[in-house]
């Protein structure tokens, strides 16, 4: 399944992110890609904000990933823009993170070089006039319920 959306400013960024959250659980695995200031973490945002999480919800651009730890599940939220080739995701330790009982949201996905395990969902994010789109693709049974359940959320929006 391949769907875009159009999102036009931040504010429909993170409402993408909401209707997302719903279908995040553990063991499931979202890549986000695009080029730099498309809006990767502004989705993130909204993602965590709709899981309840009060704090702050920054980019893990320097430490790499900040872990948010939910009633429901222990979320990771990778950027991996600052590797450089895929000895630094082996030598990273991140491997452990990617477990059945955690989910895994990782910007920058390229750059572990092909070691990640395969996504349940991609999202690709791209400038489109003055606003964005999002390019939604289904990897696994799992990403297609999530993708489908994303949509109506979004619809209702």
């Amino acid at each position: 399944m391949n769907d875009v959306l159009a999102l036009p400013d931040d504010a429909a960024t993170r409402r993408l992110g909401a209707a997302l959250a719903a279908g995040i659980a553990p063991g499931r695995l979202l890549f986000l890609s695009g080029d730099l200031g498309s809006g990767k973490t502004t989705l993130v945002q909204g993602l965590v904000r709709a899981l309840g999480y009060p704090g702050r919800i920054k980019s893990p651009t320097y430490s790499m990933v900040e872990v948010y730890k939910l009633s429901s599940l222990n979320l990771y939220h990778f950027d991996l823009f600052r590797f450089t080739d895929r000895s630094e995701w082996l030598a990273s330790g991140f491997r452990e993170y990617f477990t059945p009982h955690s989910a895994c949201v990782v910007e920058w996905p390229e750059r572990a070089g092909g070691l990640l395990p395969a996504p349940d969902l991609e999202i690709r994010l791209e400038f489109s006039g003055a606003g964005r789109s999002a390019r939604m693709t289904s990897r696994s049974a799992a990403g297609r319920d999530w993708v489908a359940d994303t949509l109506q959320r979004w619809s209702q929006g």
